[in-house]
């Protein structure tokens, strides 16, 4: 009932006086009041009266325009109550009473005794509208009145679930896909906004950003002042095909785009660092800021080619690595996401990492399944990585994996150690990681020596001198299992430096060793897996090696992935890739180099003895003075390779006339 309708019935509106019941024809006797009347509560409130007289009903000046579904704020059902006493005596307190133990049961019906409404006029009696319900959460229904409460709405929400608002943020948290994907931990500055504050963050960034000029706002990187004003590049997102609720969509390069395509492979061929400026190139030069920064310059413009229902954070929008125009997105958000964990981002670093797995999860083209433990870890989100190992363990092996073997345990340690966890919690996080914890060891025994020579840590004398862990353990370990050993320790070892963490290693060390002197079935069914599995390792994890750049895999990759040429724009691409247009052949002259400039263009990449030689007519008219430009670029090679030669002078003896004494 509006505000307004309610005081057209106390008579506020004219000024008028609440009229009797004398005044309506009623009689206000007991015998009648007990035989005709309505109860108490009805009577008081139609005692209010109409703001007219002569009117038989009351009701009647609460028009159809104004609706009656507004509900009454806590005020005016505390001044209603009141008149309702004033007006109605000693009569009416048991009938306000029982109104009020209505209302508080909670049900949303209320009471309707249609029978003992009393006929005033031969006019047709209004029904009463019913007021709307809405159904929370908990699926009850609460009225309008009870809406305003907002306190004692969460609370009945509360009790109704039994969970705290905290408990039930978790609930929803968990009950997201496994690789959902939030916007806002894509961006970095949100991340360094918790370690060091806003103020420190945005101090630099408000000024720029007054005299930023209108680019389109994205969710991976953000455009900054230096880059050139955004134009379209050529590069479009097409939807191929749409199966089972999940979206393919592939990158697509328009004629123009192609001809740069070209240009760029023919760049990449001379070797000529003038030709081009790639961040792989920057970033040898260590020039981590500019490498960066075309890093995120890529982004920019292949997330501007985006389709409309291309969805980061859905997890049904899939990408195929076996298309070349493809390739540049995975491999730009691998990069970057390597740039962020080295910047401090780990928790972004994370969010990109899923990203990458959700464009594919079943061929993981880039093998980001050997790095997303390490962010888990260092990001502190260990639920997430405890949970990605129950949920993809029975159909992904990944137990099988060196990094999920040792780091899943870690995770239930670290677990184990957080003091808001009730007691029954961490004794089960205590229980889960020493259980996985030895089987790993029994399963990879070669990690043990390798992690602790990298932590600097001595192990004892029964450790150090016990055959299962010792040097026979590496030595005979397949070439694909050392690769993936290599990469984790060398990746990982400074997770495991904690003097708690050694301490609990070393205690299930020991356990291990107790059940292999007691010779044990699952060690023995151990090694057994070891020799039949990990003979060669897939394509995919060559690639994530070489991308990574741990040089303590790299030099564990087999002869037939060195001894080709690596690409950075493309490294080891499928062999099973597909190809929607192709390179023109490049028409090459016949050359008629020497092999004195032979041995100048391999140390000399740009340098070229020919020069300009015309390839028409006029070619022999000429060759006279080519011949002069070819004999004077190699004699200035010969002078730049001359100068740079610098020759290391002996060192000195200080002391020529010292006594030789070594002792």
């Amino acid at each position: 009932m509006s505000r307004r309708a309610l005081r057209r019935l106390r008579g506020e509106q004219r000024g008028q006086e609440e009229p009797g019941l004398g005044e309506l024809g009623l009689d206000p006797g007991p015998e009648r009041g007990l035989e005709g009347l309505p109860p108490p509560v009805a009577a008081g409130r139609g005692q209010r009266g109409s703001a007219r007289s002569g009117v038989s009903n009351r009701f009647e000046l609460i028009t159809a325009e104004e609706s009656e579904d507004e509900p009454l704020s806590r005020e005016e059902r505390a001044d209603a109550r009141l008149s309702e006493r004033d007006a109605a005596g000693g009569n009416n307190e048991g009938a306000v009473t029982e109104e009020a133990e209505g209302n508080g049961q909670g049900d949303g019906k209320e009471a309707e005794q249609p029978d003992q409404t009393p006929v005033l006029s031969n006019k047709p009696r209004k029904k009463k509208k019913k007021r709307k319900t809405k159904k929370t959460s908990a699926g009850e229904t609460l009225e309008d009145n009870d809406l305003e409460d907002i306190d004692s709405l969460l609370e009945k929400i509360e009790d109704t679930n039994g969970l705290s608002q905290q408990t039930q943020s978790g609930i929803i948290a968990g009950s997201r896909p496994l690789l959902y994907v939030e916007h806002r931990n894509l961006n970095p500055e949100n991340e360094l906004k918790r370690y060091f504050g806003a103020r420190t963050v945005l101090g630099e960034l408000r000024p720029r950003q007054r005299q930023r000029q209108y680019v389109r706002s994205m969710w991976l990187t953000g455009p900054k002042n230096t880059w050139p004003r955004y134009s379209k590049t050529g590069i479009t997102m097409q939807l191929v095909d749409t199966r089972r609720g999940v979206q393919y969509f592939t990158f697509e390069h328009h004629r123009e785009y192609q001809q740069v395509q070209f240009k760029f492979l023919d760049a990449v061929e001379s070797m000529d660092p003038n030709n081009i400026v790639l961040s792989d190139v920057c970033r040898m030069q260590e020039d981590q800021e500019m490498a960066r920064d075309l890093i995120e310059r890529a982004l920019y413009s292949l997330e501007c080619a985006f389709h409309p229902v291309f969805s980061l954070t859905s997890g049904t929008c899939r990408l195929d690595y076996r298309r070349p125009e493809n390739r540049a997105f995975f491999l730009a958000l691998f990069k970057h996401l390597m740039f962020l964990e080295k910047r401090g981002c780990p928790r972004t670093a994370l969010e990109f990492c899923k990203l990458i797995l959700s464009l594919d999860p079943e061929n993981d083209p880039l093998c980001v399944l050997l790095l997303i433990d390490f962010l888990s870890l260092r990001a502190r989100e260990y639920t997430f990585l405890t949970r990605m190992f129950q949920e993809w363990e029975s159909h992904r092996n990944l137990s099988q994996l060196p990094n999920f073997a040792f780091s899943v345990p870690l995770a239930y340690f670290f677990l184990s150690q957080q003091e808001e966890r009730s007691e029954l919690e961490l004794s089960q996080a205590r229980e889960r990681a020493a259980q996985l914890i030895q089987l790993a060891l029994i399963m990879f025994p070669s990690v043990l020596m390798l992690l602790l020579d990298h932590c600097s840590v001595q192990p004892d004398a029964r450790v150090a001198s016990h055959s299962f862990f010792g040097l026979n353990a590496q030595i005979s370990q397949p070439p694909a299992l050392n690769q993936l050993t290599s990469l984790y320790v060398g990746r990982t070892h400074s997770l495991w430096k904690d003097p708690a963490v050694m301490a609990w290693l070393e205690t299930n060390v020991h356990e291990v060793l107790r059940m292999v002197d007691a010779r044990d079935p699952l060690v023995e069914e151990s090694e057994h897996k070891r020799k039949m599995r990990y003979q060669s390792a897939p394509r995919n994890i060559y690639r994530h090696i070489i991308l990574s750049e741990m040089k303590e895999a790299t030099a564990a990759l087999p002869l037939e992935v060195t001894s080709q040429p690596v690409m950075g724009f493309d490294p080891l691409p499928p062999l099973d890739s597909i190809v929607s247009y192709t390179r023109p052949e490049r028409t090459n002259h016949p050359s008629n180099e020497s092999t004195l400039s032979l041995f100048f263009r391999s140390l000399l990449p740009n340098f070229n003895l020919q020069g300009d030689i015309r390839h028409d007519g006029d070619e022999e008219a000429g060759a006279g003075q080519d011949l002069n430009q070819g004999v004077n670029r190699l004699m200035a090679a010969m002078r730049d390779m001359l100068a740079n030669i610098q020759f290391q002078e002996p060192p000195r003896d200080d002391n020529p006339e010292g006594d030789g004494d070594w002792d």
